[in-house]
């Protein structure tokens, strides 16, 4: 996002004042990513960083490098090097599966409209029709302990808003639902994958989330990995909606069967079983949800003293405390600096974690608000797990 010189000057004003006032603020260039902290009660003002401690995880993984091919490519996002920028470098974000060796060339790529040759759009149409759409969040559906995460990244993205095209294509008078494909030609048979590159939506889905195609990812075109030339970004749902390389949109109708990858992702996206209809299948959204992503070890006044840096991202309605524990003995305390403001992308926040001894130490955040789903909060999804060895 750029500023221009008299936003800087803008917030250079509102910085100075804050620091005349005592207090220090980070800022992002989203509003809600803005952290305010009074540097005079800040536990670890004055002190020095003296590294990070790692989490716990059995399974040593390269991070934030692309590994394997096709289906069974993946690159894993380093989340323990994030700072106040929401942003993920495109050669950084999250890849769940890579470009197939046998995809078309870019430059006669059309996306179909309800599978009609009259009805479609070329990449050339869709490029000059883009416009902003704004810093969105993707998480896999299978993002796991594993995998340190890392399957879960932000991006600034620019495309066609998904409602333009299906409210100038003249929708069937039976249609309720929207069918996204995306092409699903692979040279290698995959050992880890289910072949298939579709999901069925309704369009009431479709409109309140204000899903788009997009051709842009972080101020450039898509590269091939992230479904270059057109990828569909649900915003808020799980990644395995966002359909890669897409070669046609369709309406259909209640009879519509759910897709494989639908039911490949069921259980993942919190389904009620298998169901064998696309109707019967609920929203794939992202409830609410948070996790450490660093812990960070200080020398303050001579003393050693741990600080939990982490995120909150998900769900339809911010939340106003946010909660954390490092045991299950323990009963759970408010996260020190936490202020979330909107659910997309991500809100970073910071917790003063006080130990008395050392040890292994297992943390894990909730909500106290029966009025917001957290059904992998609740679950201790999102838990992780650290060994403490000096206090």
């Amino acid at each position: 996002m750029m500023l221009t010189r008299r936003d800087f000057a803008g917030r250079g004003v509102m910085c100075a004042g804050a620091v005349l006032a005592g207090f220090e603020q980070v800022l992002s260039p989203i509003p809600g990513i803005a952290v305010l902290q009074d540097r005079s009660k800040d536990p670890f003002s004055g002190g020095r960083q003296l590294g990070a401690v790692n989490f716990i995880n059995p399974r040593p993984l390269e991070m934030d490098t692309a590994q394997g091919s096709e289906l069974d490519g993946r690159l894993y996002t380093d989340l323990s090097k994030l700072e106040q920028e929401p942003v993920i470098p495109t050669e950084k974000f999250y890849i769940r599966t890579r470009v197939s060796k046998l995809l078309p060339d870019a430059k006669s790529w059309r996306v179909r409209v309800d599978g009609l040759v009259e009805k479609s759009r070329t990449i050339e149409e869709l490029r000059s029709a883009a416009k902003p759409m704004g810093l969105h969040l993707l998480e896999c559906a299978g993002n796991v302990p594993l995998t340190n995460f890392g399957m879960i990244s932000v991006a600034s993205w620019a495309g066609v808003p998904l409602t333009d095209i299906l409210e100038n294509s003249g929708a069937k008078s039976r249609a309720s639902r929207v069918l996204a494909s995306g092409f699903d030609q692979y040279a290698t048979k995959s050992v880890t994958s289910v072949p298939g590159a579709s999901w069925v939506f309704s369009i009431g889905d479709l409109k309140a989330a204000r899903a788009f195609l997009a051709t842009e990812m972080n101020g450039n075109p898509l590269t091939a990995d992230h479904g270059a030339p057109v990828r569909l970004v649900v915003p808020g749902w799980y990644g395995c909606t966002c359909i890669k390389w897409v070669t046609t949109v369709s309406f259909v109708d209640d009879t519509a069967e759910a897709t494989s990858q639908m039911r490949e992702y069921a259980a993942r996206t919190h389904q009620n079983g298998l169901p064998a209809l696309a109707r019967d299948f609920q929203p794939a959204t992202i409830d609410q949800a948070a996790m450490p992503i660093r812990i960070e070890k200080w020398l303050v006044e001579e003393k050693i003293k741990y600080r939990v840096v982490g995120i909150a991202w998900g769900g339809t309605t911010p939340v106003k405390t946010l909660m954390i524990r490092f045991n299950p003995e323990e009963d759970y305390v408010p996260v020190d600096n936490f202020t979330q403001t909107k659910n997309d992308p991500w809100t970073f926040w910071t917790h003063a974690w006080s130990l008395k001894e050392p040890g292994t130490y297992s943390i894990r955040l909730t909500v106290n608000d029966p009025g917001i789903r957290t059904r992998r909060l609740d679950s201790g999804y999102y838990v992780r797990s650290v060994e403490i060895s000096e206090i």
